[in-house]
């Protein structure tokens, strides 16, 4: 069996995301860093299409994407993984993005029956039950990416966690009146989110109060969106007079977050003197805005996902793997304290099975 991804990361001491990065000269990678996985594939033999062609002797070596919003920093963040992967084993890849249920649904059947690829990467949507058993019945390779399901592979981050570490932080740091701003509750992450931000209030004695919670109304990328943002922080503010107003947030984005920071500025608030903001994804724009944030490794989720569809070509047969990514607290200037990274109350990194070789 030739060398593979895995082989790399374990003998240059990196994440498989670090070796991708590598491969594809990534400029987020430092020379020392390339260099070092570089000379590893050397010294292995590595062979990055060797792979893809032992795939393309049967199959089309065509993965579909089912994927929603384009434009959301998250996808595009997840994709650009999904991307290099592919295109170091030579692997073809359809992206259909869509924008509700009856597009995701038209797709997946589209995948089924055109008989054009070998396997399909569904993200961040609940997937339709009505699929379920064509699926199984057709054995189409499928990983589920930002949710779950138990028939099938899955990759997600623990939102539920991340949430209690951004609310815990704020609460560490002094604050008991702590608002949130979320998205569509039709959403897995912003369900999760909100769960996780009212266990931390409880585990400190804190009341839970929907009275401090705003839930976008804004339809577009279920409310993952800076207009979704910047209003609902706007409505915060409006509720926030009085001895019970927030004097802290978590935000369960931060495209969302950019948003509340630009309202914060529009009603001169200050922000973290009068009140502390904590977003979740550690997109590039989170670091310009000084952001404190919960950090999702979108990159390496991207390359995992289509790592693991190749794994269940390879092993049709084998249980269902649940892959879960623990995030990690980045704090920066908005929450207040002192700059930092924070490896999650469990522990950082990725919790998987053995890949399959």
């Amino acid at each position: 069996m030739g060398i593979t991804i895995y082989d790399l990361a374990r003998e240059a001491g990196v994440g498989i995301g670090t070796v991708s990065r590598c491969l594809n000269n990534h400029p987020s990678v430092s020379a020392k860093t390339r260099e070092k996985v570089l000379a590893v594939a050397k010294r292995l033999s590595y062979q990055p299409h060797a792979h893809a062609q032992r795939l393309a002797s049967k199959k089309s070596n065509t993965f579909s994407t089912i994927i929603p919003f384009f434009t959301n920093y998250f996808f595009i963040e997840v994709l650009q993984g999904v991307q290099d992967r592919a295109s170091e084993l030579g692997i073809d890849l359809i992206l259909y993005g869509v924008n509700n249920t009856a597009q995701a649904e038209y797709y997946l059947r589209r995948s089924l029956h055109g008989g054009r690829v070998d396997g399909v990467m569904f993200f961040s949507m609940k997937f339709p039950e009505s699929y379920v058993a064509k699926f199984e019945q057709m054995k189409l390779p499928l990983v589920i990416v930002d949710a779950y399901h138990e028939k099938f592979d899955s990759l997600l981050v623990k939102n539920l966690e991340g949430a209690k570490q951004a609310t815990r932080h704020l609460i560490s740091l002094g604050h008991r009146n702590i608002g949130m701003i979320n998205a569509s509750l039709e959403t897995t992450p912003a369900r999760e989110r909100l769960e996780g931000y009212k266990l931390a209030l409880a585990e400190a004695g804190i009341p839970f109060d929907m009275e401090k919670v705003v839930i976008t109304s804004n339809g577009k990328q279920d409310g993952f969106n800076r207009e979704a943002g910047y209003e609902s922080m706007k409505e915060m503010l409006r509720r926030g007079f009085g001895r019970n107003r927030a004097t802290a947030v978590f935000i369960a984005s931060d495209v969302q977050a950019i948003g509340a920071l630009e309202a914060a500025r529009e009603f001169g608030v200050r922000v973290p003197e009068d009140i502390a903001v904590v977003g979740f994804d550690d997109i590039e724009l989170a670091k310009h805005a000084q952001l404190t944030t919960v950090r999702q490794p979108m990159y390496e989720m991207g390359t995992l996902a289509l790592q693991m569809l190749i794994n269940r070509m390879k092993n049709p047969c084998a249980a269902p793997n649940h892959s879960t990514f623990l995030p990690e607290l980045v704090i920066r200037k908005t929450c207040g304290a002192q700059p930092g990274v924070v490896s999650s109350s469990l522990h950082s990194g990725i919790e998987l099975g053995e890949p399959s070789s």
